[in-house]
């Protein structure tokens, strides 16, 4: 799990996204314009979600079923039910929460680069089965990548500055309970 990659880079790209939609060329202005979107906190737990359900339930509920942390939610079909449901709820009620949540997992297949598993990405479709990862030690296998392995500690260092930036928008404007609350910027 990549704890500031994840939801750094999605908020960034989605920002930027945003910002050009909205002709606004100043950076501070980006994160206001996605907040007119949708919600920036639904976002950032969709970019993280797939490792939030699958890590426990790969790795130590069902570690000898499946040992690995990437299977049912790093799969094509779990982010086609979020984003399905998303639109229901969007065409019933108007709330895009969902939406958030789908926008930011289907962030995450793409940061894990999960189409290099194609088992996993196409689950059910290629089998039942996911692939058998070694997952002894994993805890220091990735305190290791995070100090020598720049694959891993660039898109950290990025993604905590992308949040770091978002955090000092947030208390500048002095929205801090608002954020909280309901996840204005401005």
């Amino acid at each position: 799990m990549q704890l500031f990659a994840h939801p750094g880079i999605t908020l960034g790209a989605a920002a930027m996204l945003a910002g050009a939609a909205n002709h606004r060329l100043n950076p501070a202005g980006w994160f206001a314009a996605l907040s007119n979107y949708l919600d920036i906190r639904w976002l950032m737990v969709g970019s993280l979600l797939p490792d939030i359900i699958d890590k426990p339930v790969g790795q130590y509920f069902f570690r000898d079923t499946f040992n690995n942390g990437r299977i049912f939610s790093h799969s094509l079909l779990f982010f086609v039910v979020i984003t399905a449901a998303g639109l229901l709820l969007f065409k019933k009620a108007r709330y895009t929460w969902l939406l958030a949540l789908a926008a930011g997992t289907f962030t995450h297949l793409i940061l894990d680069e999960i189409w290099q598993v194609p088992q996993t990405l196409f689950w059910p479709f290629t089998g039942l089965a996911f692939p058998v990862s070694e997952i002894d030690g994993w805890l220091r296998t990735i305190w290791e990548w995070l100090i020598s392995n720049p694959s891993v500690y660039i898109p950290e260092i990025t993604g905590l500055v992308v949040i770091l930036l978002l955090v000092f928008q947030v208390i500048k404007n002095k929205k801090i309970v608002a954020f909280i609350k309901r996840g204005e910027v401005v």
